[in-house]
């Protein structure tokens, strides 16, 4: 009989609270970045203190090396170590890479799209389908 090799965790550094729902404030929001659909280079971790609030605090960190930063164990110790310091309850996780790691207005004019990442021309961040 063969045994099946199970499969690493694509995050596995994320708390197990993002499967539980939601058991209170602080919250965080985690979503990733990347040139296209499939490579994440840039996570951003924001932290809602109560409800009715903005993002009170908002960390991002950036692979460097090109590794995707879901599988990056140091920037994952560093993400974990900002929740644990801010006494997060719950956790959100947007599905998938939802955009472009660069920023409208920052790293490119407003309106317009980001040069370095033509993937996400014309493309929704949600759906990944063409708009334009």
């Amino acid at each position: 009989m063969r045994m099946r090799k199970r499969r690493q965790p694509l995050r596995p550094w994320l708390p197990k609270q993002a499967e539980r729902g939601f058991h209170g404030y602080p919250i965080a929001t985690i979503a990733f970045y990347g040139p296209t659909d499939k490579l994440a280079t840039k996570v951003a971790v924001s932290i809602i203190l109560t409800e009715n609030h903005e993002p009170d605090l908002l960390e991002r960190w950036f692979s460097d090396s090109g590794l995707d930063v879901r599988h990056d164990p140091a920037i994952g110790e560093q993400v974990v170590a900002f929740l644990k310091t801010h006494a997060v309850r719950s956790t959100v996780v947007a599905d998938g890479i939802i955009g472009c790691p660069h920023e409208e207005g920052v790293d490119y004019p407003e309106g317009k799209y980001c040069p370095q990442c033509p993937y996400w021309a014309g493309r929704d961040r949600w759906t990944k389908e063409r708009i334009h």
